[in-house]
């Protein structure tokens, strides 16, 4: 069943205001005090947050200061992203372990729950062997400082689908190494909803995200990932569908919402966290509306 008062992270870019990944600025024009006050006030109980935008904080006020700011606005989950190239050699490594060493200490010292990791491809080969070997490291590592890693595909990554990154993180089998289920990447790679409870075990998930956006992709998959999302609801995605194969799977944790577009880069971020979680809740509660414990209509024929 739904919680009465469902719980919600607001992910990075919720926050960013006017600042995109690989293009533009990469580091947000707003201040991180204002930006945890923010969320504190519109109701959210987590915090995300990039590498650059962490280590501008800690290179200003410091990560301390940092710390007190979120246990004064009662935030209670922190997420910290993204390390990615953490399977690779030479250079790319390097600057990979850079990031790596520098979000391991921020997660210590904000006593953060996770942080997102990816495969994005940048067209270097890499063998599957490898990639397993790199994320049971970084797993390992990372339990060394108390906080998760989560595994988030994309459909420009060497795992693009929902079900390759399931098998992926199974294979690993390290139990600090888990995945990071967000209904965009789901649709996009072509998952259906439905087998989702087959496939995954609640065990494995660090964390899942909610968005929405249209039937098909519109550009390239990084202009549409990051410039076309909607916010729940008011999309071709079918969000409620997908909470209640979620709630299925077993998750009771709280849900991270991943608005991302051009449209929001240029509203007040007051603005978009609550639209954001008024859009989730709304969609929650059609969730909830369906059969008993949240379990899909068998007579809903409505496809993905």
């Amino acid at each position: 069943m739904i919680p009465p008062a469902p719980a919600f992270v607001a992910t990075c870019w919720l926050t960013a205001g006017d600042s995109v990944p690989f293009r533009g600025t990469p580091t947000s024009p707003i201040n991180i005090r204002t930006r945890i006050e923010a969320v504190a006030r519109a109701g959210y109980v987590g915090f995300g947050v990039t590498h650059e935008d962490i280590t501008v904080a800690r290179e200003t006020i410091g990560l301390p200061a940092v710390a007190t700011m979120l246990a004064d606005n009662g935030i209670t989950v922190v997420e910290l992203e993204r390390i990615t190239d953490w399977w690779t050699s030479g250079r790319p490594r390097e600057l990979s372990d850079q990031v790596r060493r520098s979000l391991l200490e921020a997660a210590e010292a904000l006593h953060a729950h996770h942080i997102k990791v990816g495969d994005d491809d940048t067209g270097e080969p890499a063998a599957y062997d490898q990639l397993c070997q790199g994320f049971h490291d970084l797993a390992a590592e990372a339990a060394d400082v108390g906080v998760k890693i989560g595994f988030e595909n994309t459909p420009f990554g060497h795992l693009p689908t929902t079900e390759q990154a399931i098998r992926f993180v199974s294979d690993v089998g390290h139990p600090n190494g888990g995945f990071f289920l967000d209904v965009w990447h789901t649709q996009r790679g072509g998952t259906p909803y439905e087998i989702l409870p087959e496939i995954l075990n609640v065990s494995q998930l660090v964390g899942v995200e909610l968005d929405d956006g249209r039937q098909s992709a519109q550009g390239g998959d990084l202009e549409d990932t990051f410039d076309n999302r909607l916010l729940c609801g008011q999309g071709d995605f079918d969000v409620p569908r997908f909470i209640r194969a979620v709630l299925q799977v077993g998750w009771s944790g709280p849900w991270g919402l991943e608005h991302m577009s051009s449209t929001s880069r240029t509203q007040p971020i007051t603005q978009v966290l609550s639209e954001a979680r008024e859009a989730a809740l709304a969609c929650l509660g059609q969730a909830g509306e369906g059969t008993p414990d949240g379990a899909a209509d068998p007579d809903d024929s409505r496809v993905l």
